[in-house]
Order: structure tokens, then sequence, then C-alpha cells
């Protein structure tokens, strides 16, 4: 079983050698790594070129957004799965593709799911967030709650059948993704009860107020546009989930 893993950059030079290698690592010898670069502007395409023997497809151009990027690299992948890994992610350990492989050899399924741990970009050691899926069920999608994004692998031809991430959305593409896939859609997903990816804290989703308000102004069109009715104060309830998940790291 060939599975199709796609990294989106731009002017990632401090953190794509790491997320490069966490693939290059993995005890799974069938992968197909895609690297979507924007047309970076510091060293991110000659690291990606150090690594040319080893990368299955690497294009390098300009682009209309990490959305545009990641149906790029979905388009290109031949892969019986596919899934993203960003370039601040890392696979938490080698055996992370190995054991999403074996879900999908061993289970009728059409996509996994499962936790990821958010570290300190100073200090990758130090864990400051750990974000579980394993309370999640399509009903909480009205509550701003989806499964871990980065850790989500689906069936690549889902994507012919259901659509791609739609490119008109800032910041909760994945999201409309995830309610059209796993509500909507209504496929049978497994859920790995481990960390799969690491990821560095500080996602675009949390850089400003500004950001947030946008993010959550599109979860609200997400959930209309695939028949979730919901509110903003359920939406909002999400930050206490997040406060305990702080807490819970401390």
């Amino acid at each position: 079983m060939k599975i199709s893993i796609i990294t989106v950059c731009y002017n990632s030079e401090y953190t794509i050698q790491n997320t490069i290698n966490s693939v290059l690592n993995q005890s799974y010898s069938d992968i197909e790594y895609i690297i979507v670069d924007g047309n970076s502007t510091d060293n991110t395409k000659s690291i990606i070129t150090s690594y040319a023997n080893k990368i299955s497809c690497f294009i390098s151009e300009p682009d209309h957004g990490i959305y545009h990027a990641m149906n790029k690299g979905i388009r290109m992948a031949t892969g019986d799965i596919v899934g993203m890994l960003n370039a601040d992610d890392f696979f938490t350990n080698q055996e992370v593709v190995q054991r999403i492989v074996k879900e999908f050899e061993n289970k009728d399924i059409d996509a996994v799911y499962g936790d990821v741990q958010f570290v300190n970009p100073e200090n990758i050691n130090r864990i400051v967030r750990y974000y579980s899926s394993s309370k999640f069920k399509p009903n909480k999608f009205k509550y701003g709650f989806m499964p871990a994004h980065p850790s989500f692998y689906v069936k690549k031809d889902l994507f012919e059948k259901l659509g791609y991430y739609k490119e008109d959305y800032l910041i909760a593409s994945d999201y409309e993704l995830l309610i059209r896939f796993l509500f909507k859609g209504n496929l049978l997903y497994k859920y790995i009860e481990r960390p799969l990816v690491t990821m560095r804290s500080g996602g675009i989703s949390n850089k400003s107020l500004k950001n947030r308000f946008i993010l959550n102004k599109e979860i609200m069109r997400a959930c209309k546009e695939n028949g979730i009715k919901t509110n903003y104060i359920n939406i909002y309830s999400k930050y206490f989930r997040k406060i305990n998940e702080l807490i819970g790291n401390r």
C-alpha cells in the first residue's frame, strides 16, 4: 500500500529539514513524498534540492495560498492513501506511517486520525499543549471541534468523489473538508490513540485576534454550507477546552 505524504511550504528554511527527515526516517518504505513550495525567497529550495534523490516530487512556483498548494499536491499524488505534513511539523516517531498503514490494511475504513502535540518552537522537546481527538464525534463540529487535521489520512480516490480543499477559505478550509468527509460524506474512520504529529506552536489561526475572528467566521460558514446548525456561542465554547489542554501540560 503506497502512502502519499504532502508538505506545502513557503520560506521555511528553519524547519523544513526537520520535516523532511521525519518522513525519510519512517520505518515504512512505500512512501511517495511530495513537496509543494510557493517559490520561496530564502534557503528553503536549496535545502529541499539537497534531498532531491530521496523526494518523489518537488515543485516550486507561485500559488494562491496554502489550500491551493495542498490541492496541487493531492492531484500529483499516486498513493492509495494521502495525508499532509506541514513544514513546521514532524512525525512524532519513526513508526507513525507504519501504524497508519496497519489500520487501513486491517480494517475496512476510509480514513484515520489521531492526536497531535504542540511544542515550544525554541525547544521542540518541551510539550506545551496536547490535542486529543479521542472525544470527537461528527456532531461536535457545531462546537468548533474537529479531529486533528495534521493527523488525518484518507483514501486518495475520495477527493475525486467528495471534493478538494476549498481555495476561497483563508484559514478553515481544513475544517470544512473534514465536515464534508466525516459528517456529510459519512466516511468510515478509525481513531488512533497516540500522537502522530508534533507541531510547533503559533499557527496562523492563533497569530492574532483578527485571524481568530476569521477562523471562527469560516467555521460558521463551513457548518452552514454542510447542513450543520450552530451559532457563535457554540463555536467559541471551544476555547474553554483549549484552556484545559494548556493547564494539563503545566
